[in-house]
């Protein structure tokens, strides 16, 4: 047999496997049921408009040994549970069984009666709303804060605004620098005329930005991700694993116009952290008064976030007590790979303890 023919024979043979592959992979998916979004127990212990704010409980009925609450802040782009997949890939699970008494906000999904929130209003009105509620629930003037992503930034604004309501602050995969060489996010923003964006659209749909995330990586993210599907969905436990992974990067909010358009002009164009711009509301943000100790985890790997988009952060700030802790993965490998649960949990908690 002609080379040719063998080629064409192995061709055959690939894609006859690919489609036996393929079907049972269909077979599989008929099996699974909902999928369940956010899988540790919690109670809602605020309301206001869309936003809630969670308290978690540990399932295995620890009590926290560690003093201070921690309160997660997210991002506003997609959804928190994203920290609480599936028990075994969970940030929030692995933090409890570390001690930690762990509070999240759940932003919500906007709609067209937020278009008009500013960064003001998410920082400070509901967030600090937030941070007051936990700091008389345990009776404390201060709080561990973890803002993670672009809640990292909102995190940093709110600790620079109200220094003497956290008492460690820790950020996670969060932007500071947003113009270094290799961020391609900011170089594709940059140009945009967000003012005629939000004047036209009111609210930013998530769909939109989603889709502008996956273009960062199309070959990966878009292509080679669903050849690779048919060895996900081999069994019901890898396909519902695939599965939540799919409804979380698809599950993405709106974004309120007018705090999309501020973000935008004062992050992304202004580079407002490195050039002393950054506002919000009519204050301006020195990071000279985040003194407090500061914890900064960042992703090796992280295309949203480029390392040196984080690592700018420690020459920034007036704080004597920084530490990085850097991960080797990328920016959703950080919450939910088995890697990220051996380090970075573990880290966290040994970090705060030392100042408890």
């Amino acid at each position: 047999m002609s080379d040719s023919s063998l080629k064409s024979a192995a061709i055959n043979e690939e894609l006859s496997e690919f489609a036996r592959k393929l079907g049972a992979g269909f077979e599989t998916l008929k099996k699974l049921d909902g999928l369940d979004s956010g899988v540790t127990p919690r109670d809602a212990i605020y309301e206001e408009d869309k936003l809630k704010l969670f308290h978690y409980k540990s399932p295995s009925g620890k009590h926290p040994i560690q003093p201070v609450p921690l309160l997660i802040v997210y991002a506003l782009v997609n959804r928190p549970y994203m920290t609480d997949l599936q028990p075994d890939r969970s940030l929030i699970r692995s933090l409890l069984d570390k001690g930690l008494d762990v509070y999240l906000i759940d932003w919500g999904y906007p709609d067209r009666s937020d278009r008009c929130l500013t960064m003001d209003d998410y920082i400070n009105g509901y967030l600090d709303r937030c941070v007051d509620i936990v700091r008389r629930r345990h009776d404390r003037d201060n709080i561990n804060i973890l803002g993670i992503c672009q809640g990292g930034s909102f995190s940093v604004c709110y600790a620079s605004l109200h220094p003497d309501k956290v008492k460690n602050l820790i950020t996670m995969v969060t932007p500071v620098d947003f113009q270094t060489a290799d961020n391609m996010l900011s170089h594709w923003t940059r140009d945009v005329d967000v003012d005629l964006l939000v004047d036209t659209l009111g609210n930013v749909p998530g769909e939109l930005l989603n889709w502008t995330f996956l273009a960062l990586k199309p070959f990966q993210l878009m292509g080679r991700k669903y050849v690779d599907m048919v060895d996900a969905l081999a069994d019901e436990t890898s396909a519902r694993n695939f599965m939540r992974m799919e409804k979380w990067i698809f599950d993405s909010p709106d974004q309120a116009g007018e705090t999309f358009r501020e973000f935008v002009k004062i992050f992304f164009q202004g580079n407002g952290f490195v050039n002393g711009t950054a506002r919000v509301g009519s204050t301006p943000i020195d990071l000279n008064n985040l003194t407090m100790p500061l914890l900064n985890v960042y992703a090796g790997q992280d295309h949203l976030v480029p390392p040196d988009a984080s690592r700018a952060l420690r020459d920034l700030t007036g704080t004597g007590d920084y530490t990085e802790l850097e991960f080797d993965g990328g920016h959703i490998g950080i919450y939910v790979s088995s890697k990220a649960r051996k380090t970075v949990p573990p880290t966290i908690a040994e970090w705060l303890a030392e100042r408890a």
